[in-house]
């Protein structure tokens, strides 16, 4: 098949990309590097710089391309960038992927994984979160990718598109050669924050609060590694092959780390002093955030490998000696 991976020269994207070139499928990348890089893009992969906007050259891509399957993980993804340009986040996030969802229909496209957020549930009020908890989406970048679900659910109704939706929970880590990683600018998740303080880049890590009801007094989230992310959407993609119907699935853990753990976990793999300091809570901060995963168990025979501790180990060789 030919696969489209959209926003694969970011950080989630390499990555499928690097599981997805173990199979016999022919890979085009479509990413705007805006916020990607051009060096995690393997050599041999074709490479389109172009923008979800321009829906001209979307369209044109796919009389170029035979493509028969299309992985969608182009985003913006930080909160914070999102409260404060919600503009931003609607017009790239809602109306390039609106534009992508028509190329594909107009292409004859009907295979389609949509990269989602456990962002939608909000604050729920039970854990582990299942698939048919409500969604209540507390920031733009969480309703984009909401907004992007039902365009998906209407355009199956309508057209027969297929899609899994895969709401994910905290990615982490780095392929294990040190090849590619996560690198961000500016860089909004934990474990490159902990390590690019372990290396001196950093003084120090603010904790976001350390009273509330959990056993430390720091948030519980649930670290997924990068690479049982990536086997996650090959499966998802095959699923669709199977000729099965569309569906939303979480892909997490199943347990999850406090914010203190993690910071000694890194301090033990590392060898270094983490400085950290505590700050204030963050507003719509959950406490505690852990997927159930048995739908994707189940339904895609999906089985998470690699614990905090690998995911932290790939993390630092990278950040080690960063290619990009």
């Amino acid at each position: 098949m030919n696969i489209l991976v959209t926003g694969g020269a970011g950080y989630i994207g390499s990555h499928f990309v690097k599981v997805l070139r173990r199979t016999d499928n022919r890979i085009v990348v479509l990413d705007n590097l805006s916020r990607g890089h051009t060096e995690s893009v393997p050599d041999g992969v074709s490479l389109e710089k172009i923008d979800l906007l321009d829906f001209t050259s979307l369209t044109d891509l796919f009389s170029r391309h035979s493509i028969d399957a299309i992985v969608h993980f182009a985003a913006f993804a930080y909160v914070g960038e999102s409260v404060d340009s919600p503009d931003i986040y609607y017009r790239n996030n809602v109306l390039g992927s609106y534009n992508l969802i028509e190329a594909a229909k107009q292409g004859g496209v009907k295979k389609f994984v949509f990269s989602s957020t456990c962002s939608l549930y909000g604050n729920p009020d039970q854990m582990p979160i299942k698939e048919d908890f409500k969604t209540d989406p507390l920031n733009p970048y969480a309703r984009t990718k909401l907004m992007i679900e039902q365009v998906l659910r209407d355009y199956d109704t309508a057209f027969g598109i297929k899609s899994v939706c895969l709401r994910y929970f905290n990615a982490a880590g780095a392929s294990f050669d040190g090849d590619i990683g996560e690198s961000h600018h500016p860089e909004p998740h934990l474990i490159p924050i902990i390590l690019n303080t372990a290396l001196g880049k950093r003084e120090s890590v603010t904790i976001y609060g350390d009273d509330y009801p959990t056993d430390d007094g720091t948030c519980i989230r649930d670290y997924i590694h990068i690479l049982d992310l990536a086997d996650a959407h090959l499966r998802a993609l095959n699923y669709l092959v199977e000729g099965k119907d569309s569906t939303i699935i979480n892909l997490g853990t199943g347990y999850g780390n406090s914010v203190l753990e993690v910071i000694r976990k890194c301090g033990e793999i590392t060898g270094k002093k983490i400085n950290y300091k505590i700050g204030e809570r963050r507003a719509g901060d959950p406490a505690i955030l852990v997927a159930d995963n048995h739908k994707a168990r189940t339904v895609l025979g999906w089985i998470p490998k690699f614990g905090i501790e690998q995911t932290i180990e790939s993390a630092w060789k990278w950040h080690l000696n960063p290619r990009y």
